[in-house]
């Protein structure tokens, strides 16, 4: 994992992405590939702070991961299930 300071500045070319379950109030994490060098991640209320980049490997490690459950722990009981 790497990180640049102002990710408007250092990664000018990238499209970033929000889920489409964000919220209307724009609290979440927006994500961009980055042309080898894998994906980064910012926060979407904070354009030109900054933004971590991953590699591939790293980024598949961690979506399976949240596949896989193990971060239903960090979830209040209710939200977990309903996310089931």
């Amino acid at each position: 994992m790497g990180q640049v300071a102002n990710a408007r500045v250092a990664l000018p070319d990238v499209t970033w992405r929000k889920s489409a379950r964000s919220g209307k109030q724009g609290n979440c994490v927006e994500l961009a590939p980055v042309r080898a060098r894998g994906v980064a991640v910012r926060n979407s209320r904070f354009p030109e702070g900054p933004a971590l980049v991953f590699s591939v490997a790293e980024m598949s490690a961690f979506v399976a991961a949240v596949k896989g459950g193990a971060y239903d722990h960090l979830l209040p009981d209710d939200l977990a299930e309903r996310s089931a």
